[in-house]
């Protein structure tokens, strides 16, 4: 199904569970193949009772299966990421130093820095 990945790399890391939008990952297949290097996913699915989303008001796109963090190492990875992925149509990027975050979420498309 995927070229480029495994569902081992999406799995939560507090419950161990990966329920992963199929859509989605064909997706994120294609921005990988687009980018035309290795992503590391430091962040696929994670469950409602992840740390991360407990603090949240509302649980957020990880949550849904619809977002994944890819490690970036420069600043030619982080731009190569975003630039593909909003071609693309993901409605979700968020920039950090050390990762960028995609998602499909179905609200009015937005980007953020961490």
């Amino acid at each position: 199904m995927l070229k480029y990945f495994t569902m081992d790399e999406f799995v939560c890391s507090h419950t161990g569970k990966v329920e992963m939008n199929v859509n989605f990952l064909k997706r994120l297949d294609q921005l990988r193949e687009r980018c035309a290097f290795p992503f590391v996913i430091t962040s696929g699915f994670r469950d409602e009772t992840h740390p991360n989303e407990v603090e949240k008001d509302s649980p957020g796109t990880h949550t849904m299966g619809i977002a994944v963090d890819v490690a970036v190492s420069n600043g030619y990875e982080r731009r190569r990421i975003v630039e593909e992925a909003l071609k693309m149509g993901f409605n979700g990027v968020g920039v950090a130093k050390s990762f960028v975050h995609v998602d499909d979420r179905v609200s009015p498309p937005v980007i953020w820095s961490y």
